[in-house]
């Protein structure tokens, strides 16, 4: 133990931020480096050669590499983000209309009371006949199509109760 030993107390409080503000620029640094090879691999403008290029260049000489690249392609960088963030955005919210149409091609749920609903307001079912239906449609386990879509109930049939043409 002939050496040296430092404590905290003998850092000084200067040194301390200086090594915080290095420390800091480090992460930064390498923060804008992958940000700069995801920029490289997402953009669709560079063929494979030029990407593989500036992925070399930004790897081999990495702070000359990244200031070049900034310099050169920087302006870019922005729109090209935004323009995968809308995309992304534009994908995830025709996933959720797909999905809450039901996907399979079926009128959801909703629909199909509201159909229902429609349909007792014009008269065309009782009261009866709508509960029927409706704990059909939330049990799951009915047709996808209104209370009495079979072919012996008269609505489905385009009739109503008293044997006339009803109103579409």
């Amino acid at each position: 133990m002939s050496g040296q030993m430092y404590l905290a107390y003998d850092y000084p409080l200067l040194s301390v931020f200086w090594s915080m503000l290095w420390f800091f620029l480090w992460i930064m640094w390498f923060i804008l480096l992958f940000r700069i090879i995801a920029d490289i691999f997402r953009d669709d403008t560079l063929g494979g050669w030029a990407k593989a290029g500036w992925l070399v260049f930004v790897i081999v000489l990495p702070f000359l590499g990244v200031l070049v690249y900034v310099i050169a392609r920087g302006k870019n960088m922005g729109r090209r983000e935004v323009a995968q963030a809308r995309e992304q955005q534009a994908a995830f919210d025709s996933y959720i209309r797909d999905t809450a149409k039901g996907g399979d091609g079926r009128p959801s749920s909703v629909d199909e009371l509201a159909r229902l609903s429609e349909i007792r307001a014009r008269g065309d079912i009782t009261d009866e006949e709508f509960r029927k239906a409706k704990a059909l449609v939330l049990s799951n386990a009915g047709p996808s199509e209104p209370a009495g879509a079979g072919t012996s109930h008269p609505v489905a049939e385009g009739t109503a109760r008293d044997g006339s043409e009803a109103a579409r």
